[in-house]
């Protein structure tokens, strides 16, 4: 074995020093096959200025595009792709490249605490691949990643709500913080899977307003509240939040009742 690993670093260091860039491309070309990605990258490299301006030129920037790719660096990959996209519009690849842009964002894309910049750029080239090739075999793993990062970015809008409902009545009314930011997303993201989450910090929130409200704001508060809460049981009857939207219903009613007498 050793022997072997010996005898395949010669050649490769034979294949590094030739000045056949011919001979180099073949063998990069061979190492990309073998999935010996990083080791093609770097002939790929070395003859991408010999092949400048020629047919092979396009092949040599997709074939680096693929090997990023292949080692996982998702970022060179979405550059390298791109610049596929913009030299070669009418290229042999341009319908893997464009969608490949899209994907390696999608690849690179984030925690959703974290900034989410590649996943803005995930869905942007997803909604241009789909738009330029409806027909393609790509289109239905397009449109499931791009709902992926649409539920990515309501879930970063979640988090968001839940921080500023759990910040309650600190330095101000954070419980209406909560319900905006909810409201915002639902309308923003209307199909995310958190629906019921951001229903859920509404009618929280809604209640919690209700507790805190001056006397003369609090019936008003108690019903709508309390029209919130049927709502949420209609929608959601099986909800895990069942247990607790119901002993808020029952505070709310008790305050309703009391803010009528």
């Amino acid at each position: 074995m050793f022997s072997l690993i010996l005898t395949g670093c010669g050649e490769y260091q034979k294949v590094l020093k030739s000045t056949d860039p011919d001979y180099k491309y073949d063998k990069a070309v061979e190492y990309f096959n073998d999935k010996k990605y990083t080791k093609a990258q770097t002939l790929f490299d070395d003859v991408t200025a010999y092949y400048k301006g020629t047919e092979r030129s396009e092949d040599v920037l997709i074939y680096l595009a693929r090997c990023y790719m292949g080692e996982k660096d998702y970022a060179s990959a979405a550059e390298y792709y791109s610049a596929y996209v913009r030299n070669y519009p009418k290229g042999r690849s341009i319908m893997e490249a464009s969608f490949m842009v899209a994907h390696a964002y999608y690849m690179d894309s984030p925690d959703a605490r974290l900034d989410q910049e590649q996943t803005n750029k995930s869905i942007e080239y997803y909604n241009k691949f789909v738009e330029s090739y409806p027909e393609s075999q790509y289109v239905q793993q397009a449109y499931d990643e791009m709902n992926e990062m649409y539920d990515r970015l309501a879930q970063k809008e979640l988090y968001s709500a839940q921080l500023y409902y759990n910040l309650g009545t600190y330095l101000g009314n954070n419980y209406l913080s909560a319900e905006i930011v909810a409201k915002n997303a639902i309308k923003k993201y209307p199909s995310n899977k958190y629906i019921e989450d951001f229903n859920w910090i509404i009618l929280q929130a809604k209640y919690q307003q209700t507790v805190n409200s001056v006397a003369e704001m609090k019936e008003d508060r108690a019903r709508d509240t309390q029209d919130e809460y049927y709502s949420f049981i209609t929608e959601y009857p099986e909800s895990k939040h069942r247990s607790p939207a119901g002993n808020n219903g029952k505070a709310v009613k008790k305050m309703l009742a009391e803010s009528t007498k």
